[in-house]
């Protein structure tokens, strides 16, 4: 992998590797966790994690009542990413509510993603 971002490389490996990424999802099965952007006003992020681990680390105080939930890679891709671009969400690539995280358009994480998985 050539990307010149460590944390994003390492995002990418993970996600191909594992054919999947992790989000937070409420009790209901129907909510998920969004958050407002670190590097844009009035602009929504989706916190994405490459592994359950990561995702359940961060189930705690406002998000203590969501759980991991898994994103086939193929679901991303086809379903997802176009919506999320369409709303205008951002997704935010490993994310850690105390360090500045990688937020991307969904279309640009969807190019990385299948320029490797075509490699």
């Amino acid at each position: 992998m050539t990307d010149s971002n460590p944390s994003l490389a390492g995002f990418i490996e993970n996600v191909t590797e594992h054919q999947a990424v992790w989000g937070l999802q409420d009790e209901t099965g129907e909510g998920w966790v969004v958050c407002d952007s670190s590097e844009f006003e009035n602009t929504d992020v989706m916190p994405l994690w490459s592994s359950a681990e990561l995702a359940k680390f961060h189930c705690t105080d406002d998000w203590q009542n969501y759980q991991p939930a898994k994103i086939p890679l193929e679901e991303l891709l086809e379903y997802w990413i176009q919506d999320l671009h369409d709303d205008g969400v951002l997704v935010g690539i490993d994310w850690d509510a105390e360090q500045d995280c990688i937020e991307l358009d969904p279309i640009v994480l969807a190019k990385k993603l299948v320029d490797i998985e075509q490699q």
